[in-house]
């Protein structure tokens, strides 16, 4: 019996929408990122992108457990010197929450060109309403 590898010409992706209502960021970005990833096909095979499309909708009602929302911080650097920003997610997740889940996410894909065209596959909105119900997708339980 030899052992299945999936091809990229031969994966089949499905449409799944996730309510992030009231469940922590981090617990609503691992479900998106085993999906993007296909970890949740029996076919997976890694050195393929075999993923799923994973929308996540109510972004803005979110929740950071502990002391997350004050004591978390998203640095960049703008390349100049002294040129380090900090933002609390307190701000980021009042402002812009979309932009919190797509920066978790994509820390939990490979940091390669697979994970480079999964998170591509990942539509977050801040409300209820998404733009793609023509693709039909289904809805993730807890």
């Amino acid at each position: 019996m030899s052992t299945y590898m999936a091809k990229k010409e031969n994966v089949d992706r499905k449409w799944y929408v996730i309510d992030a209502a009231g469940v922590p960021l981090g617990k609503t970005a691992v479900k998106a990122a085993n999906i993007l990833r296909g970890k949740n096909k029996p076919e997976f095979t890694p050195n393929v992108d075999c993923g799923d499309f994973v929308i996540i909708i109510n972004a803005s009602k979110a929740v950071l457990t502990g002391r997350k929302l004050e004591q978390k911080y998203y640095y960049h650097h703008s390349g100049y010197i002294g040129g380090l920003k900090a933002v609390q997610y307190k701000k980021i997740m009042a402002e812009k929450p979309e932009f919190a889940f797509v920066k978790a996410v994509k820390g939990m894909l490979p940091h390669n060109s697979i994970g480079d065209k999964a998170i591509t596959r990942l539509k977050v909105y801040a409300g209820e309403q998404h733009k793609q119900q023509a693709q039909k997708p289904e809805t993730l339980a807890d």
